[in-house]
């Protein structure tokens, strides 16, 4: 199976991530659906992050480039 890849992303009002665009797509997909994809190992670039302390969110994996933060592809910051 072939790993999808996060490449953009939308947030609300807030700030909070609600969508992402996956290679391939032309659409965005909520990223509650991400989440899911991202727990059964289909994402190449991203995790789900479920802690107590904090509501559930999609992240991307760390590897040191700004540019791939869901903040920056949603134009947050």
């Amino acid at each position: 199976m072939k790993k999808r890849k996060v490449i953009d992303a939308r947030a609300d009002s807030e700030g909070d991530i609600t969508h992402v665009k996956l290679d391939g797509n032309s659409r965005f997909t909520p990223v509650e659906k991400a989440m899911e994809m991202a727990d059964r190992g289909e994402l190449e670039n991203a995790h789900s992050v479920n802690r107590s302390n904090a509501k559930p969110h999609l992240r991307t994996n760390p590897d040191g480039a700004k540019r791939n933060n869901l903040d920056d592809m949603a134009g947050d910051t």
